[in-house]
């Protein structure tokens, strides 16, 4: 298979799975303000830094600061597009790779982003408004996973099927360390000190729910859902599709079926490490937000490796 053909293979499944995710990161935020009583401050901004936007954001929005509201933030993260990871942008960004790249996958597929694409650009506005926002939501979230439904039933399983796998997988995992990041950070600061571990628990369940886990957690876990136990659920479950350790080994299963490349084995090894040896009792106890960064930064490596060895070599 052509490199070219490859990449974009890898990018058009990453841009999908950044949309999705996206979408349910937005979700966090505006579920928790629902939840959350008018004693609770709320803060939208670091949300902004657990996508890694925050100086696009301050150069979009100079006098926003740290009170950034949710209108701002929301605009941002989904329709900006001078974001370059908003939602808006991976849509179009899968759009103009399938673009290129039509006779490679099934016809159903370009008209499933195509209807996500012309969606965006009919009723986007309309999730700047609470009221609507989890609809908008919800929509996105279902067409990207109508899309994961089509790669997945109606294309044959040859490499350029592996590139898609392997391009799900890491964008995934990473898009699970952000989701966990806007969990740890301060989106809540309740006024009074004692409500802290309450909030911070409503916080974690949203979190869960967001990634579509809260059911599974129940399964697995049988325990109120505190930081400890949730972060352990989506960093280590062997089981939860969703869960960082899941996706990195799947994403380890499908390398065996490529060329082989010692420099990609040898950084997906190590994330897998990481993460398999990560203390979730210490990371709740301190700041599991410093992990991730951590675990985000491996990823990247690993990004780069891929793109070294199997689309620039």
């Amino acid at each position: 298979m052509l490199s070219r053909v490859a990449d974009n293979l890898y990018w058009f499944s990453r841009y999908v799975r950044r949309a999705e995710n996206t979408a349910r990161l937005v979700g966090v935020g505006s579920q928790l303000q629902l939840d959350m009583p008018r004693s609770v401050r709320f803060a939208w901004r670091p949300m902004i830094d657990t996508v890694g936007a925050g100086e696009c954001f301050e150069q979009c929005h100079p006098d926003a600061g740290d009170a950034a509201g949710d209108v701002d933030v929301v605009r941002f993260l989904l329709l900006d597009e001078r974001n370059p990871s908003s939602l808006r942008t991976s849509v179009d960004s899968a759009r103009e790779i399938l673009r290129g790249i039509r006779d490679t996958l099934p016809q159903d597929v370009w008209e499933a982003i195509n209807d996500l694409h012309l969606y965006i650009g009919a009723q986007g506005e309309r999730s700047l408004s609470r009221r609507y926002r989890i609809e908008f939501l919800a929509r996105i979230i279902d067409g990207c996973l109508k899309v994961s439904g089509l790669l997945s039933a109606n294309v044959s399983r040859d490499i350029g099927y592996q590139f898609l796998r392997l391009g799900t997988a890491l964008e995934q995992a990473d898009m699970t360390t952000r989701i966990m990041d806007a969990g740890a950070s301060g989106l809540v600061t309740p006024r009074n000190e004692d409500d802290r571990e309450t909030f911070q628990n409503m916080q974690w369940m949203s979190v869960l729910r967001s990634v579509a886990g809260y059911q599974m957690y129940r399964r697995h876990v049988r325990q109120r859902v505190t930081a400890e136990l949730a972060l352990r659920f989506l960093l280590q479950n062997n089981e939860f599709p969703r869960s960082v350790h899941f996706c990195l080994t799947r994403a380890q299963s499908v390398l065996p079926t490529m060329p082989p490349r010692p420099g990609v084995d040898r950084h997906l090894n190590r994330v897998i490490g990481l993460t398999r040896n990560a203390d979730p009792a210490v990371l709740a106890a301190r700041n599991p937000a410093q992990f991730m960064d951590q675990i985000q930064m491996h990823l990247c490596a690993l990004h780069d490796a891929i793109a070294e060895g199997y689309f620039h070599g």
